[in-house]
């Protein structure tokens, strides 16, 4: 990563009804896809309690973009994006 540039933020809500409605998986799936694709120097993976937006959870949110009803496949979508960001960051899109 360029020194000047900082990590990219993944915030996921923990409160208790975005984590019973899948962010305890999405955040299991997020730190396995940092570690296994090398991103620990360009994201920085941080919890949050309640973000008061429970009934379009669950939601995260990527680089400043929240995200609401995140499924495991949407996760999928939004983890490849960040991988690509990522990647361009690095100069090797």
């Amino acid at each position: 990563m360029n020194p000047d540039q900082s990590p990219i933020e993944i915030v996921v809500c923990l409160g208790s009804s975005c984590f019973a409605r899948g962010n305890s998986q999405n955040l299991a799936t997020i730190n396995a896809y940092v570690q296994s694709h090398g991103l620990n120097a360009s994201t920085h993976l941080t919890g949050k309690l309640c973000q008061d937006e429970c009934m379009q959870g669950p939601n995260l949110s990527i680089g400043g973009e929240v995200h609401h009803g995140v499924t495991a496949a949407k996760l999928r979508e939004l983890l490849e994006q960040l991988g690509q960001t990522t990647r361009g960051r690095h100069g090797t899109a």
